[in-house]
């Protein structure tokens, strides 16, 4: 096929997205030439299009490579890649008249549409994801999900070398500001010229919604405040959560803590995290209930989870938001000095905080309050209640929104370290790190190994860390002594 047809082809759908008209055609197709580095059509037609936008994208961006309108590096191939697509993308006022028109129908059609778009114009890299390892462990606490992510490629030499000399400038402020709708990127800043964001009003404040460029589930989204303002969980936090499942109820959303250590990434920007799908956490059982003082139309009671969660649930979202705000201000100043539970050190710190989660199940609304404490100690320098040393090998990364609930992200390394486990595991030549060798030694004394179950008894023992991990995160412990300190707090409330 020639490149003229590929360009056709490409227009083609792009005048089907929504965005432009037959009478737009001549305009988009020179203006794809141009971005290509290309200075004439040949003859082509007008033709029903086959291919997807990938494919055709990857013919495109291979002979502006071959026109030497861009260097073979990661990040002008991404600013470029953005440019075509975004003619791929309807402008901003147009996605959210589609999205407003969808909504009055059902919400699903409309969350269906901007995420078949999202996934259309490369903004969420389908492909780059579909790398990801995932696989279930059933653990003691149902079966939680765990993910090797592979879905971000890592920075070339050149690449590195690039950024170094790019030029440092303020703008965006930081990756969920508004201003990165269209922006074109930087050799040290992602580009999002295909980016758009539906704009949504919640209790009079301007919010949007997006999706996940690397998604870690399915229609993971981004629900992000028009205000560059940090995080903060409070009674306003509660209130938006709910209102989101409320006005998406087929999606649930949650906050990342708002403290070191036991926070999210990004602390510098106000956002919550949601999709179309259900966690382990979500499905885990309360095995306490108990009483909620003051607030009689809401029942309360301790989920069954490696980490300390309360659930609450209430027909009523305004009992809800204020039973939520109730607990965090108890727990932000509960100290018990027995389990290392403490709120407030001598320096004036405060140190307890909450991770929360709503959705809504039918005409019910829930919400989990996950306890957290970024407590520190001589013991434990990383975090008292962060992956302790011995799980480290598999995780030392902070435990944020999406692993609380059962998820786990873990990091690239172990592709290449696990399959150098299975190595060692069968008496193969290998290269293990060191620090998985106690670990390595563990299973082979528990298990019998063979080639053909090795694979699962790693991937089951990786699970089973991540179990421990949470359970190292849990500020009450799943012990009888955790359990009763947990038990007393509940007691206090």
């Amino acid at each position: 096929m020639s490149i003229s047809q590929v360009v056709t082809d490409f227009i083609s759908l792009a005048i089907q997205s929504g965005g432009w008209m037959d009478l737009d055609r001549i305009y988009l197709e020179n203006k794809l030439l141009a971005l290509i580095g290309e200075d004439v059509l040949t003859e082509r037609k007008v033709r029903v299009v086959t291919e997807n936008s990938l494919d055709l994208l990857e013919k495109l961006l291979a002979q502006a490579l071959e026109n030497q309108l861009i260097a073979d590096i990661p990040a002008e191939r991404d600013i470029l890649e953005a440019q075509i697509m975004d003619l791929l993308t309807p402008p901003p006022s147009v996605v959210n008249a589609y999205f407003a028109q969808y909504y009055s129908k059902d919400p699903k059609i409309a969350t269906d549409y901007f995420y078949q778009l999202s996934r259309d114009n490369n903004y969420i890299k389908t492909r780059e994801i579909a790398q990801n390892i995932i696989f279930p462990t059933e653990t003691d606490y149902g079966t939680i999900e765990i993910t090797i992510n592979l879905s971000k490629p890592e920075k070339d030499p050149k690449q590195i070398a690039a950024e170094r000399n790019a030029v440092k400038v303020d703008y965006p402020k930081c990756l969920l500001c508004m201003e990165n709708e269209g922006y074109k990127g930087r050799l040290n800043y992602p580009a999002r010229t295909n980016h758009r964001i539906i704009r949504m009003n919640l209790d009079g404040e301007s919010w949007g919604l997006q999706y996940s460029p690397y998604a870690y589930y399915d229609e993971h989204c981004i629900i992000l405040s028009e205000e560059h303002r940090p995080m903060k969980i409070n009674q306003a936090t509660f209130t938006r959560l709910l209102k989101i499942v409320e006005v998406l109820p087929h999606y649930m959303v949650g906050s990342n803590a708002d403290l070191p250590i036991v926070g999210g990434s990004i602390l510098s920007h106000d956002h919550y995290q949601g999709g179309r799908h259900t966690f382990p956490m979500a499905v885990a059982e309360i095995e306490h209930a108990f009483n909620l003082t003051g607030f009689p139309e809401v029942n309360a009671g301790i989920v069954k989870w490696p980490m300390s969660v309360i659930r609450l649930i209430s027909k009523n979202s305004q009992d809800l938001s204020l039973a939520a705000d109730y607990v965090l201000k108890q727990w932000q100043k509960y100290t018990d000095s027995t389990v290392e539970v403490v709120a407030e050190t001598a320096d004036g710190v405060q140190h307890h905080t909450i991770t929360p989660i709503a959705r809504k199940v039918d005409e019910v609304f829930q919400i989990d309050l996950v306890l957290r404490d970024n407590n520190v100690s001589e013991q434990y320098p990383d975090g008292i209640f962060h992956p302790h040393p011995d799980v480290q090998h598999i995780k030392k990364e902070n435990i944020g929104l999406i692993e609380v609930m059962g998820l786990a992200i873990l990091p690239p390394r172990l592709k290449p370290e696990l399959a150098e486990v299975e190595k060692y595991l069968l008496d193969q030549p290998n290269k293990i790190s060191e620090y998985h060798i106690a670990w390595a030694d563990n299973l082979k004394q528990e298990k019998e190994i063979t080639t053909e179950n090795v694979e699962k008894v790693v991937q089951e023992a990786v699970g089973q860390v991540f179990a421990r991990v949470l359970e190292d995160a849990g500020v009450f412990k799943r012990n009888e002594k955790g359990q009763n300190a947990f038990k007393k707090f509940t007691d206090s409330l």
